[in-house]
């Protein structure tokens, strides 16, 4: 019995490391800070060993971390904790000045565009499986990402004009 506990284990283990990075910036996307960012994490993570869900392939694993990603940033920014306490500066290394411009601007975007941003760009997920995550219309998520990149285009050049 203890082996089938190992493989369990094992298997924890895999979907942790396969899952972790994309868990990690989803979440960091969310809440803007490193410190947040890592307590969703852990909550995910939390969840998914405590709940065992079944899944029916790889493809819904991912769906299910990503809406409980989203589902804990959302109780996060709504928990009293959060809401009674200010954010320290995190220190996040990037390599270019770009880089740090459009993390910025990221974080001004209000969550539903940054998350919308977050799985087209970085999880090159496709419009379609966004919104069936998200539980929005299509065209809703077609035009919360038109409406990011339109926000981000004019934050960036008035920063360019300054």
């Amino acid at each position: 019995m203890e082996q089938r506990s190992l493989r369990t284990n094992d298997c924890t283990e895999k979907v942790i490391k396969q899952y972790s990075d994309m868990v990690y910036r989803l979440a960091f996307a969310r809440t803007g800070t490193k410190h947040d960012a890592d307590d969703v994490f852990q909550e995910v993570f939390f969840r998914y060993v405590k709940k065992r869900p079944v899944f029916r392939d790889e493809e819904h694993r991912k769906a299910w971390l990503i809406r409980v990603t989203i589902n804990c940033s959302n109780s996060f920014w709504s928990s009293l904790w959060n809401k009674n306490t200010q954010e320290l500066c995190d220190e996040i290394v990037f390599e270019t000045r770009e880089s740090i411009d459009l993390h910025t601007e990221l974080n001004r975007l209000p969550p539903k565009y940054r998350e919308v941003v977050h799985l087209f760009y970085y999880e090159n997920m496709p419009l379609k499986k966004i919104s069936a995550i998200l539980h929005r219309k299509n065209s809703a998520v077609r035009m919360q990402l038109t409406r990011a990149r339109a926000m981000l285009k004019k934050s960036m050049k008035e920063e360019d004009c300054v």
